[in-house]
């Protein structure tokens, strides 16, 4: 501990001049990880060299939410209690770091499962690292004007990266077919929370070969002398930038091949350094491909390994030994298909190998089945269908749910299944109980850490079922909302300062947070309200225990409707505060920049976890698993990962509602959501709500074109496509259901505790040793 303090004082002094007490948040932040590095240094390079012979595993991601470091880098390394120790007898407070922002590297649960994941492998000490983009600007700012959403960028590193090392020495040349790149990496340690081991996320930032043209400057040609410095940094600039243009499309595929090709090539480099050569790649790499972002690997390793001196047919085979490909949804508009002529400008020899590879199909196709399975073929009409590229080229395909895994064996992927069913595997989500627990969640955490005797489960988080005797217990229940009620005041004081909004601690705290998009349907939600705003003002609904219901998300901003749904939720909590007696019971607050950070807050207040998308939409959720982990009910739909979570803690535990995936197969041609228009009174007054003044959308049409994609549909889907008029009367039953529960505190309590006891299935702990069992092969 005396190093580690004389090495804080150090740093304050030689980068800041200044004493630790008179760092501001960000200097000390900076000094804190700095510190925290040089001390875990030595383990990290051990790592690295431990791993040097093993079989290793690699995770391709396009996202890599991490939110804010410091805390949890504390928590991992078993430096915490040191370092608040340190910071204070320097006259310092750690806390302050709580005004340290988010690494925006990633939009939702993609990227946030793809953290986790790193975290749980370097606590199993696992031989997996992760490769990605270090996003400049990530993906963006929110705020709130007149209830509309706006966005500007989020400069999350404008305060430095302390926690990343840049490795110029281990950059890489990224070329396409029209100019070069450098991809220089940029290291940021995974620390295994107990385990001795640290992996390593190596994410890459786009940089010009010169950066200034001084010729051209000198000749006064000053945009011309940056062009090639604004075209390389273009690469990685934004997380997803708009494709809704040819240049957009060309940008968003460029950004995936420049990180596919610079992680292949550090991988190949690293391996001919350990090996002599690239002799036996394949027994001693594996490679996942998260969705379908990073599957332009495949034609990129084939292409690597033919420079080596390998010919096409063995480099092909060794692409399908190496790849594994994890599929995340099973929308159409999801499954990335490129034009061919897209892929030229991106490499001519990359469009010519994924043609190779296609004619390799096709020649098995006609061996195995009919010649006519056209359908089947990666290429078709001039088109690159990413996801058949994935099920041809990768060893295994697993879906993330049961019932996700079933749908993409049945319908979305069903004739791949067919013709190779030993790819096919199941690996449900989890989440790190580290940051989604023992981190966010201090004082729940402590009674845990209290009745189990140990804190053991914050690596083995089934030692939380030793918890369900408790669960009659009143003096434990009591406790338990005690500390959920604390958590409460947390949360309002945190929206106040963040939002200027609060909220009584009495009252339920009912979330929905994660990404807008209509199939999570945050716009049932936002009607399902409404109508409880309009029987609590006609009287027809009386004793409703007062709740604040709050929403995050962040919509695309291309996204319109998605956008709409923010500006008409905002409405509605307008049309509350405006309505005495409506305020005095229920409030709707939708938080602004929704992040790690603040769901951190959020999942550790929450009494009802809302998860209601459409069922046989959602393909897993993890949002689910962090808010009963922490002791909340799932008011959710038969879909994802909420089947496995009523299984485990009992459906009498949780509020399960709506048509079930099998029974909207049976309708969905049949399906005319006019009929509940028509005769359903509730449904008709929110409705119209939406068209005749109740509430404004400012003049822009956005309320009439929701109410039409619900009645009349729209060009590119029929009427109400993810039905929620079909859904509307149960969902409400279900939620005024609760509400009339919850008045029993000490049973609903019972409810939340059995949920949180049955949790430990959803360790990401559990689904990594799963990949590295059955998918990886590694130990």
């Amino acid at each position: 501990m005396s190093e580690l303090k004389n090495n804080t004082v150090f740093l304050a002094k030689s980068l800041y001049a200044k004493s630790v007490s008179e760092l501001d948040f960000t200097e000390l932040h900076d000094v804190v990880a700095r510190a925290v590095t040089a001390e875990i240094s030595e383990m990290w390079k051990n790592s690295e060299l431990k791993n040097a012979r093993k079989r290793r595993a690699y995770y391709f991601s396009a996202e890599f939410l991490v939110g804010r470091a410091v805390f949890n880098n504390l928590l991992c390394s078993g430096l915490q209690d040191d370092m608040r120790d340190i910071i204070s007898s320097l006259g310092a407070d750690l806390s302050r770091l709580e005004e340290i922002g988010d690494a925006a590297l990633g939009n939702g649960g993609l990227g946030r499962l793809a953290a986790c994941f790193l975290d749980s492998a370097a606590t199993l000490s696992l031989p997996l690292d992760g490769y990605g983009i270090r996003y400049k600007f990530g993906l963006f700012r929110q705020y709130f004007q007149n209830g509309f959403q706006k966005e500007t960028a989020d400069d999350w590193a404008s305060h430095g990266d302390p926690w990343s090392i840049r490795r110029e020495d281990e950059s890489q040349r990224v070329e396409f077919s029209d100019f070069t790149v450098r991809a220089v990496p940029y290291d940021m340690p995974i620390i295994g929370y107990k385990s001795g081991h640290i992996s390593t996320l190596r994410l890459w930032q786009a940089e010009p070969l010169e950066p200034f043209n001084f010729e051209l400057f000198n000749a006064q040609h000053y945009d011309d002398a940056l062009s090639a410095k604004n075209r390389a940094e273009d690469i990685s600039r934004v997380l997803y930038p708009n494709d809704s243009s040819h240049t957009g499309k060309l940008l968003r595929l460029r950004q995936q091949y420049f990180f596919s090709s610079a992680s292949l090539k550090d991988i190949l480099r690293r391996y001919k350094k350990e090996r002599g050569g690239i002799d036996g790649f394949e027994d001693y790499t594996t490679i996942q491909l998260n969705d379908t972002h990073p599957v332009i690997s495949i034609p990129e390793l084939i292409r690597l390994l033919m420079e080596e001196g390998v010919d096409f047919r063995k480099a092909f085979l060794i692409a399908k030994k190496v790849f594994n490909y994890t599929n995340h949804t099973i929308m159409q508009e999801a499954l990335e298909k490129w034009d061919i002529s897209l892929v030229e400008k991106i490499s001519f020899e990359i469009a010519e190998i994924i043609r190779r590879i296609n004619s390799q199909l096709k020649t098995e196709l006609t061996k195995v089945k009919s010649a006519d399975e056209k359908h089947l073929l990666i290429v078709q009409n001039g088109t690159v269908h990413m996801a058949y590229l994935a099920c041809y080229c990768s060893e295994f395909i697993n879906g993330v749910a049961k019932i996700h895994t079933e749908i993409l064996k049945d319908d979305v992927l069903g004739e791949w299944y067919k013709l190779y069913p030993e790819k096919f595997q199941n690996k449900t989500n989890g989440i790190t109980q580290r940051r989604w627990l023992a981190l966010c969640n201090p004082g729940l955490s402590s009674l845990i850490t209290e009745l189990c005797g140990t804190d053991d489960w914050i690596r083995d988080l089934n030692l939380l079922e030793n918890l369900k005797k408790y669960s009659s217990d009143e003096r434990v229940l009591s406790r338990f909302a005690d500390v959920k009620k604390e958590n409460k005041k947390r949360l309002s004081d945190y929206i106040m300062r963040r939002d200027f909004e609060s909220f009584s601690p009495e009252w339920i705290v009912d979330v929905q947070i994660k990404r807008l998009h209509e199939y999570k349907r945050q716009l049932l939600n936002a009607l399902a309200i409404l109508e409880i705003c309009f029987e609590i003002k006609e009287g027809a609904l009386k004793n409703f225990y007062p709740t604040v219901f709050i929403f995050g998300a962040k919509a695309a901003p291309g996204y319109v409707r998605a956008k709409a749904i923010i500006k008409l939720i905002n409405e509605i909590s307008a049309f509350i505060e405006s309505d005495d007696k409506l305020r005095e019971i229920l409030k709707v607050i939708f938080v602004s920049d929704y992040n790690v950070s603040y769901a951190e807050k959020i999942v550790a207040a929450a009494d009802v976890s809302e998860q209601i998308s459409t069922a046989g939409t959602e393909a897993s959720g993890t949002g689910n698993m962090k808010l009963m982990l922490n002791g909340a009910v799932t008011l959710g739909t038969y879909d994802g990962a909420n089947i496995e979570i009523a299984e485990a803690a009992g459906e009498e535990n949780n509020y399960i509602f709506g048509a079930r995936h099998e029974d909207i197969e049976k309708i969905r041609d049949s399906y005319n959501p006019m009929e509940y228009f028509e005769k359903d009174r509730k449904i008709k007054r929110c409705l119209s709500a939406l068209i005749d003044g109740t509430l404004s959308d400012g003049g822009t049409g956005m309320f009439r074109e929701l109410y039409d994609s619900l009645l009349k549909g729209a060009e590119w889907h029929s009427p109400d496509h993810y039905f929620l008029l079909l859904d509307f009367e149960d969902f409400l039953e279900t939620k005024l259901k609760l509400n009339s529960d919850y008045k029993n505190k000490s049973e609903f309590y019972k409810k939340c505790w059995n949920n949180m006891c049955a949790a430990g299935r959803f360790s990401s702990d559990r689904t990594i040793a799963e990949y590295a069992k059955d998918i990886w092969k590694i130990e």
